[in-house]
Order: structure tokens, then sequence, then C-alpha cells
């Protein structure tokens, strides 16, 4: 049990030895970087949707529907921004790392920029804010 949560804090740290293989490398350590920077609306999807299922509780037919409507706004725009972390991240990763390939790399970052910055794991190690 004492091992576990040592691998485990490791892990959490973003020791090299004590991560997985998908997060492994300084490419996958740039993009947690990069992500871990930047604020998004994604970190805040899950409260969102619980605050749009309070919403459509609410008897009022106008209230309802600005709930369906800005959980649908929310979802467009997670994937629009999807799309736009995608093409960033993989530019970013070509300027700095040339002879690395880029597959898979947008989805990582995007994926990652979907959790709560809380809940990421391994931790955030950029604040908000910081230059990578």
């Amino acid at each position: 049990k004492a091992a576990r949560a040592k691998a485990r804090a490791a892990y959490m740290r973003g020791d090299k030895n004590a991560l997985p293989a998908r997060d492994r490398g300084p490419v996958k350590k740039l993009v947690r970087d990069y992500i871990d920077s930047k604020r998004s609306l994604g970190e805040y999807f899950l409260p969102l949707m619980v605050i749009v299922l309070m919403l459509t509780l609410v008897p009022s037919v106008e209230i309802r529907f600005f709930a369906i409507i800005l959980m649908y706004s929310a979802m467009a725009y997670s994937v629009v921004f999807g799309f736009i972390t995608t093409s960033r991240v993989k530019k970013l990763v070509s300027e700095r790392f040339p002879d690395e390939p880029t597959k898979g790399l947008g989805i990582y970052g995007w994926l990652r920029s979907t959790q709560m910055r809380r809940l990421r794991a391994p931790a955030p190690q950029k604040k908000l804010g910081d230059t990578v």
C-alpha cells in the first residue's frame, strides 16, 4: 500500500520513471505544459452541465430553453476549441521538435484541456499564464 502511494505521488509530480507510456517524453511534457498554462471552457464543462441539469428541472419553459441553448453552445465551443487546440499543439511541437511525429498529440492536448485543472494527472507543472 505504501509503495502504491509512493508511486502515485511520483506520477502526480510528473517524475519521468513513474509516468505511463502515454505520458512519457519531452514532447508530451511540452503539450501538457502548453495546455496547463492556458485556461479553457472545457475545464468548466462538467460543472456547467450540472448547472444545465438543474436549470432543466425548473418549470419555466424559457429557463429550460436557455439551459439547452447553453448546453449546445458549450458543446459547440468545446469542439471548435478542440480543433484550434489540436492545430496549435501540432504547430508548437513541429517547431520545437521537428523530427518528432505529431500523430495523437492534438487529441492528447484537447482531452487534457477538458479535464478540470485540479483533477489532471499528472498534476499541472505550469501556472496559468506561464510562457511555454
